[in-house]
């Protein structure tokens, strides 16, 4: 995953020097939203501000400000997205340019409110340090407050509560509400299906617990945004995921899919269950869960075979393709159901 977060902080156990870039704002047609970021080395860049003459221009400037040394004169940047710049999206995006302070408290304040699952929001003064940044959560403010117009930090609790995109606050402040991930996935099964699967979903943002009882299983380089689990007892990060968890099973034993599938669907708190196999192994599986006590209206909560209708194929990488769009649906449904179910209650 493009997480600027993991990013940042490789990049400071590195002692790498790094331009931060945000879309702060946009108008009219963009390729991406407010608060997009990118962080830029002079190695690498990390994540994706839309591609295309916009973003090469601005890798071009932040390389530039790492090579000088110094802060951008013109911290925020206004791009028209038309012909000069060879694109023809027509809108108008602003740029944020910060060069990442290595000591930077924010950072690490960020890193443990994401541990700890807490929504919280970046305040970043326009112009400032990037050692001047607030972060703010629902109760606590973390930062030098005193520096900051107390009517700023209302807004930035405001657009947490209210689960707000990102704002330039007065052209004075950005401000971005983080929130916890909830799209958390529980992989069972490290074979050729489960890492093309991995493979797709490494710049998704997603957060995967990749769980095998094999040893030496798992590759050596992970996705950012995966924590390899090495167990004997599989079935018991089934018991410690979070609810809304979204389940895939595709192990290497027929016996530990069951006994996984009949841990699962004993909770009621999932958003996603899917099983690899075939019809056979549904029907199978089912006949055999029900004799044990699941009830035959839970087996319509489970996906198998797995993955979106109409991609035929039994490539591993086949597979993992139409198992991650299911993924993505099952995850744009329930967000469009959180959605629906917030205005309701505003209303």
């Amino acid at each position: 995953m493009s997480d600027w977060i993991d990013a940042l902080a490789r990049l400071r156990s590195q002692d790498a020097s790094a331009v931060i870039v945000t879309i702060a704002s946009t108008k009219g047609s963009a390729p991406r939203e407010a608060g997009t970021k990118m962080v830029v080395s002079r190695d690498c860049v990390v994540g994706t501000i839309g591609g295309g003459h916009l973003e090469h221009q601005a890798i071009a400037i932040a390389r530039e400000m790492i090579d000088v040394g110094h802060a951008a004169d013109a911290p925020l940047r206004r791009f028209a997205l038309g012909a000069s710049l060879g694109q023809c999206c027509g809108g108008v995006v602003n740029l944020l340019f910060e060069p990442s302070a290595g000591d930077a408290q924010w950072l690490a304040t960020l890193i443990d409110l994401r541990t700890a699952r807490i929504g919280c929001a970046l305040v970043s003064p326009i112009g400032g340090s990037s050692r001047d940044k607030l972060v703010a959560t629902a109760q606590h403010v973390h930062g030098a407050v005193d520096a900051f117009d107390v009517e700023v930090i209302a807004r930035a609790r405001d657009l947490l509560v209210r689960g707000e995109s990102a704002e330039l606050w007065n052209g004075t402040y950005l401000i971005e509400p983080i929130v916890p991930s909830d799209f958390e996935i529980v992989l069972f099964g490290a074979g050729h299906v489960g890492r093309a699967l991995v493979r797709v979903l490494a710049d998704i943002r997603c957060r995967i617990a990749w769980v095998d009882s094999r040893e030496n299983a798992f590759p050596a380089d992970l996705p950012a945004n995966v924590a390899a689990i090495d167990t004997d007892s599989p079935e018991a990060e089934v018991d410690a995921a979070h609810p809304g968890s979204y389940f895939v099973v595709m192990t290497h034993s027929h016996a530990t899919d069951e006994t996984l599938t009949e841990r699962i669907l004993r909770r009621n708190d999932f958003a996603y269950f899917g099983l690899i196999g075939s019809q056979a192994k549904r029907t199978q599986f089912e006949r055999r869960l029900e004799r044990r006590g699941i009830p035959r209206a839970r087996f319509a909560s489970m996906r198998c075979p797995i993955g979106v209708d109409g991609i035929p194929g039994k490539e591993p990488a086949t597979i993992a393709i139409a198992a991650a769009a299911e993924l993505l649906q099952a995850h744009a449904n329930a967000l469009a159901r959180h959605t629906h179910t917030t205005t309701a209650r505003r209303a």
